[in-house]
């Protein structure tokens, strides 16, 4: 049974930083490709950032980049967001998502087969 659980999440003043993580089990993690979703309340849930299954490919969306870091640690099957300099536009829940087909956009959260119950981000302003 696949099980995946993101940790990390809080209460952070804007301009703080947090760091996600996201541990699996049940699979064989080096070869699924992940991602990190948000869905912030009354809103659709977008992708974030993804890497690949081995890490040399990492994809933001517009909104993070040059503030988000994804990361991964194989041999940990664990999976990271480094967020600095946050914003209250990023207080959303945080999912974290794992996909072995590899076709399709990383953005589409249906190309993704196993999720978290997600964490809670909140930056105050």
């Amino acid at each position: 049974q696949v099980q995946v659980v993101e940790s990390g999440g809080g209460l952070v003043q804007a301009g703080g930083s947090l760091r996600l993580s996201c541990t699996i089990s049940g699979l064989t993690f080096g070869s699924f490709g992940m991602g990190w979703f948000r869905q912030a309340e009354g809103k659709e849930r977008e992708g974030v950032s993804y890497i690949t299954a081995s890490g040399r490919t990492t994809e933001y969306t517009d909104s993070v980049r040059g503030r988000f870091s994804i990361s991964r640690d194989n041999p940990k099957n664990t999976l990271y967001l480094q967020m600095n300099t946050l914003k209250p536009e990023d207080t959303a829940m945080y999912f974290c998502a794992a996909r072995r087909n590899f076709g399709g956009y990383w953005y589409d959260s249906n190309t993704y087969t196993f999720w978290g119950q997600g964490t809670q981000v909140t930056v105050s302003s």
